[in-house]
Formats: structure tokens, C-alpha cells, sequence
């Protein structure tokens, strides 16, 4: 003898099975969005990464570029200033010498040290 309740309950093992894979889908499906949002993620992440490393070497590179135009300026500063010196030393030495002529033509006399001889 059949139960009673055997039709119906075919019916509800069917709907219990129905609604047991379609948690099963679910399930699945978010679990493959959240794969995808995490995947997305990690992507955006490395390309800020990517941009944070290449702002910071901006700004490194910006910093040498500062570095070395004031290092050019020390040098062409540091040329000017021995430029002068030389200029001013040649300028006494001229004068110097001018001096020595003069006291040597005042006593008619020729210099001890002619032309690096003597």
C-alpha cells in the first residue's frame, strides 16, 4: 500500500533537491565574484604601487636634477673665483715686475736672474 503523503513528498524531495543545487549555484557563483573582486583588487593594487614607485622616482629624479644644477652652479662659482684670483695675481706680478724694471733702470743695472739663468 501506497502512503498517502508519497506523492507529495516526491514533490517535496524534488523541491529540497531543486533548492539544495540552487544553493549549491549561488554558493558558487559568489564565490567566483568574490575570486574576481579580490583578483581586481590585487590588480589595482600593483598598478597604485606602480604609480607610487614611479611618482617616487620622479621626485628622486627631479632631486638629482636639482643636485646637479647646483653643483654646476658651485663649479662655474668656484671658476669665476679662481678666474679673478688669477686675473689679480697676474695683475701683481705685472706690477711687481713694472716695479723691479724701474728700480733697475734707476740704478742702471741689469737683474741677477736674466731670462731664468744665472
Amino acid at each position: 500500500m501506497r502512503n498517502f503523503f508519497s506523492g507529495s513528498s516526491d514533490a517535496f524531495l524534488t523541491r529540497v533537491a531543486t533548492e539544495q543545487r540552487t544553493s549549491l549555484i549561488r554558493a558558487w557563483e559568489e564565490s567566483e565574484k568574490a575570486k574576481a573582486e579580490n583578483r581586481a583588487a590585487r590588480r589595482l593594487a600593483n598598478v597604485t604601487s606602480w604609480e607610487n614607485s614611479k611618482e617616487q622616482l620622479e621626485m628622486k629624479k627631479a632631486a638629482q636634477a636639482e643636485k646637479l644644477k647646483n653643483s654646476a652652479v658651485a663649479v662655474h662659482r668656484a671658476a669665476e673665483e679662481k678666474r679673478a684670483a688669477a686675473v689679480a695675481r697676474r695683475g701683481e706680478e705685472v706690477i711687481r715686475a713694472e716695479e723691479a724694471a724701474a728700480r733697475y733702470r734707476a740704478r742702471g743695472q741689469a737683474p741677477a736672474r736674466l731670462f731664468g739663468l744665472g
